[in-house]
């Protein structure tokens, strides 16, 4: 008999789930959304000129070749369209159960118990199986400045962009400068009356080769046999031979170094400017910014870049150091709540403990996906499993191969958890090839917890990755209760 199955997220992680399911026949799950429509972080960033620094090609399943991308590199509207491309094709639409919150889970007996909240009314079912799949960039992080509730203007997070709020004529204060901040400010640079751009640190920022496919490039990946795999496997090869080693500290460190400084030089012509736009920590400490637009938006004559710390908010604008920067609107591009992962939901596992409490010191999962002690429980995009150089669709994947691999395991033996040892090890391993990665070094970043230690990323080539979740799931996971 067939497991029930409960996906937590309409995303790239819940959606590749069911889909593989729906492939296998395996009909008995449910897709609970607390939005209103699939997408996840690609329905909720909808800021203007929001995209992927993943080409098209590669940021896309495996199974699911797409030959109506527009561009080398896709937008939100275009990746959104792809995601739901795939739920129809797939019929798992109608398994989504939308605007419906899950508040907690808790396992007991041989199963899980999970609540939910739609339209006010909590409800609480059985399934054998939970997949989380809320990812790592979902809940918005507003920083913590005094004076942000007096402001008497219009102020929004970036994931939260309010298309009402018409910028044109404005006087717009950007908090933050990241990889979202550097999509969208060359778009609202052109409509606002000036453009305060606060900048706690600068980012290491390469070029975005993007371009459009044109009528015969589209023709092509549709009807040449191959063509559009190849070109997937030569940017995945790309990616792994020549981004990953710079993220190791290996042979092309230096090579990303002068590419990104040669950018800078040929975007921004003020010395100054650029003095003030060089960082002084290694490439990759932080995620490097992949864009052709936010340089040359900087040196307008209606953009100021700001990089004496924050005071204060007043009602009136933000306020340095140097004094008063009035402003009429704030966007805060200041991230997400990374390294809370799963949060605000409630899992409670074997012996009353929650994962939170598990978690005090960090969150860790075997292999990014199983933690003792929580029986059926899998994680999609969990911890250590965020990559800085390559697609995370592949990630997800292989982790989505890896839970499919467990469920035959569960028919007559019982719920199936993974072992301390295995755990154990894991983590060992993991500390040993995180000590030659470059996010160590000195730098703040959303993949690292307030004291240092980085719960996001992956410190491994993805071909490896790959190979370790492709491993049948015994000896690593015990059935509950049995040594």
């Amino acid at each position: 008999m067939a497991p029930s199955v409960a996906i937590i997220g309409a995303g790239f992680g819940g959606l590749c789930m069911a889909i593989q399911l729906e492939r296998v026949g395996i009909r008995s799950y449910t897709v609970f959304e607390k939005a209103g429509d699939l997408g996840g972080t690609w329905r909720d960033n909808s800021y203007p000129g929001a995209g992927c620094d993943i080409p098209s090609h590669l940021y896309s399943y495996s199974f699911e070749k797409y030959a109506s991308w527009t561009r080398r590199y896709p937008e939100q509207p275009e990746i959104l369209g792809y995601l739901a491309h795939c739920a129809d094709k797939y019929d798992v639409r109608g398994k989504i159960r939308f605007g419906t919150e899950v508040r907690r889970a808790v396992f007991g007996g041989s199963g899980w118990q999970v609540t939910t909240s739609a339209g006010g009314e909590e409800r609480t079912e059985a399934f054998d199986v939970v997949v989380m799949g809320v990812g790592q960039l979902n809940r918005p992080q507003l920083p913590d400045i005094s004076g942000m509730e007096e402001f008497e203007g219009v102020s929004f997070h970036s994931a939260r962009w309010n298309h009402d709020h018409d910028l044109t004529g404005r006087r717009v204060a950007v908090i933050g400068n990241g990889s979202s901040a550097a999509q969208f400010i060359p778009r609202i640079a052109e409509q606002v009356e000036h453009l305060h751009v606060f900048q706690r640190t600068p980012n290491w920022v390469i070029p975005k080769p993007d371009a459009t496919f044109g009528p015969l490039a589209k023709l092509a990946f549709h009807f040449v046999p191959g063509l559009q795999r190849a070109y997937r496997e030569w940017i995945y090869r790309y990616a792994e031979g020549t981004l990953y080693p710079a993220l190791a500290q290996g042979w092309s460190v230096n090579l990303l170094k002068q590419r990104a400084l040669r950018h800078l030089e040929a975007q921004v012509p003020d010395p100054a400017l650029r003095a003030r736009l060089t960082p002084d920590y290694p490439p990759g400490c932080k995620r490097v910014v992949i864009d052709s637009t936010f340089y040359p938006a900087l040196t307008r004559p209606n953009v100021s870049l700001v990089t004496d710390g924050i005071v204060r908010i007043t009602p009136k604008g933000v306020e340095t150091a140097d004094g008063l920067h009035e402003v009429d609107t704030i966007v805060y591009a200041t991230g997400f709540k990374s390294t809370e992962f799963l949060a605000p939901m409630e899992v409670v596992g074997r012996e009353g403990r929650t994962l939170e409490e598990r978690w005090e010191g960090g969150a860790e999962a075997y292999l990014g996906i199983s933690v003792p002690g929580f029986p059926n429980l899998f994680m999609l995009y969990g911890p250590n499993t965020n990559l800085g150089h390559n697609s995370i669709i592949f990630m997800i994947e292989c982790q989505v191969n890896h839970i499919m691999s467990c469920l035959p395991h569960l028919a007559g033996s019982g719920p199936i958890e993974v072992r301390p040892a295995a755990m154990a090890a894991w983590r060992r391993q993991l500390d040993a090839a995180m000590a030659r990665m470059v996010w160590g070094g000195g730098c703040q970043s959303w993949y690292k917890t307030a004291d240092g230690r980085v719960t996001n990323n992956w410190p491994g080539p993805t071909t490896l990755y790959r190979r370790l979740t492709a491993r049948p799931p015994r000896p690593a996971y015990r059935v509950v209760g049995s040594g």
